[in-house]
C-alpha cells in the first residue's frame, strides 16, 4: 500500500518534516510492508522555505539583515538546484522577532525582507518565490522596496522613515537608484490573503491590531494607506489596490505586484506545483494531512484542504491529524478530507501537549491506532456475489 503524507507544521510543536515522520511511524506499526512517502509542506507563511529546500534538495544562505526595528539580526533563505530564491518575509519582519511590548507598526518595517531579496539578486538568482505570512509590519512594503534601492520621498526628498509613519509622509516616489538586475527578475508570491489594501476589511482595520495597534494608530494608518494608494495610482494608473492580496502582510502584496511585477497565488498550491507532488499523490492508495488545529478556517487555502483538493482530483481517500479541532471542523468533511483525528490521548495542559516529544508520540499513537482500523479493513474478504 503506497501512502502520501503531506502534513502543515503543527506550529510551536512540530515542523511539517517531523509531523510525517511521526505519522509515519505510527502508521508502519500498523502497516509494516506500507510504502510512505513523506513531503513536507507548507503555505507560503513559516516553513515554506524549508519544505522547499528539503523537498528539492536545495541549501540555506545566512545573512545579517535588519529586524523589524531595524536592529541587526541573522536571517536565512533558500535557494533551489534551479536557482530559485525562496524567502520567508518573517524570518527578517516577522512578528515572532519582537517582544510584545515591542509591537508597534507604525515603527516596524519590512527593510530587512528587502535586503534579503537584495542579497539573493547578488547571489545570481533571477526567480523568486516569497512567503509573506506573520509579518509584523504594516508599512506597505515600502522598506522592502527601500532596501531595493526605490526611494519613498518626503517633502524635502529625503527618504521617509521606517514604518506605517514614515509611509503617512511620503511625497514622491523615485525609481533612479534601484537595483538593475531587478528588471531581469520573476517573482511569485506565497499568499492566502485576500483583503484589498484598505476600508473595513483592509489590512489597517483587519490586521494591525494583532501587531500592537491601538484604534488611533488604525485610523490614522488607514488614511495613510489610502493616501498613498492614489498617489500610487496618479504614476501608475492600473494600480488597483482592491485587488485580492494587496492587504497582505501590511500592504506588502499591493507593493509587490505593484512595483516588482510580482504574480500572486495561494501558497499551497504553488508548493504542491514546485515540488511535484501531485504526481505522488495521484499514485497513492491514501494521503495522510494535517495541522495543529483544524477548524472552519482549515478550508480557506490552508495546507489539509490544498492537499485534500490535489488527492480528490483522483478519487484518494484522505485522513487528517491534528492537535485539536476548533469550530466548525466538520466543514472539512465537505471539503476532501474524508475523516480526521485529534491525537491528543488524554487530559493535559495545552504546554505539556505542544512538547516536541509528546506531540510526535501522540501523533505516531493515533495514526498507529487509526491504521490498524484501516488494515482490518482491507484484510475483510469481500463476499462473492450470488
Amino acid at each position: 500500500m503506497k501512502i502520501v503524507i503531506a502534513a502543515d507544521s503543527f506550529k510551536g510543536s512540530l515542523s511539517s518534516a517531523e509531523a510525517g515522520q511521526a505519522a509515519a511511524a505510527g502508521i508502519l506499526r500498523a502497516m509494516p510492508d506500507a510504502d510512505i512517502r513523506v513531503y513536507p509542506v507548507a503555505d507560503g507563511g513559516e516553513g515554506t522555505a524549508e519544505a522547499l529546500v528539503s523537498g528539492l534538495h536545495g541549501a540555506y544562505r545566512t545573512v545579517p539583515v535588519s529586524d523589524p526595528l531595524g536592529r541587526p539580526v541573522p536571517a536565512r533563505y533558500g535557494i533551489l538546484p534551479d536557482g530559485t530564491a525562496v524567502i520567508e518575509m518573517a524570518a527578517a519582519s516577522g512578528l515572532p522577532l519582537l517582544a510584545e511590548s515591542e509591537r508597534n507598526p507604525m515603527h516596524t518595517t519590512t527593510y530587512g525582507f528587502g535586503e534579503l531579496i537584495a542579497d539573493a539578486v547578488q547571489q545570481g538568482c533571477r526567480r523568486f518565490l516569497l512567503g509573506i505570512g506573520g509579518s509584523a509590519t504594516n508599512d506597505c512594503g515600502i522598506g522592502c522596496l527601500q532596501a531595493l534601492g526605490f526611494g519613498f520621498l518626503d517633502a524635502d526628498g529625503h527618504q521617509v522613515p521606517f514604518g506605517a509613519a514614515g509611509l503617512a509622509k511620503v511625497q514622491q516616489i523615485s525609481t533612479d537608484s534601484i537595483i538593475p538586475e531587478l528588471r531581469e527578475c520573476e517573482f511569485r508570491v506565497a499568499c492566502d490573503v485576500r483583503n484589498p489594501l484598505c476600508g473595513e476589511s483592509g489590512c489597517s482595520r483587519i490586521f494591525a491590531p494583532q501587531k500592537g495597534a491601538d484604534p488611533d494608530m488604525v485610523s490614522d494608518m488607514e488614511q495613510s494607506m489610502r493616501r498613498f494608494a492614489d498617489l500610487v495610482r496618479s504614476e501608475i494608473p492600473d494600480a488597483d489596490d482592491a485587488l485580492p492580496g494587496s492587504g497582505a502582510a501590511g500592504g506588502l502584496g499591493f507593493a509587490l505586484r505593484i512595483f516588482l511585477h510580482a504574480v500572486l497565488s495561494p501558497g499551497i498550491e504553488t508548493v504542491i506545483r514546485m515540488t511535484g507532488l501531485e504526481s505522488a499523490i495521484r499514485s497513492a492508495d491514501a494521503v495522510v494531512t494535517g495541522e495543529g488545529r483544524l477548524d472552519a478556517q482549515t478550508v480557506l487555502g490552508k495546507v489539509p484542504a490544498g492537499i485534500a483538493a490535489a488527492a480528490k482530483r483522483y478519487g484518494i481517500p484522505v485522513i487528517a491529524f491534528c492537535g485539536c479541532t476548533g469550530d466548525g471542523a466538520a466543514v472539512c468533511n465537505q471539503h476532501g478530507i474524508d475523516a480526521y483525528f485529534p491525537i491528543l490521548r488524554g487530559i493535559t495542559s495545552a504546554a505539556d501537549a505542544m512538547q516536541p516529544d509528546a506531540a510526535k508520540q501522540n501523533l505516531a499513537d493515533t495514526a498507529e491506532q487509526v491504521f490498524r482500523l484501516y488494515a482490518c479493513a482491507l484484510r475483510r474478504p469481500h463476499p462473492q456475489p450470488v
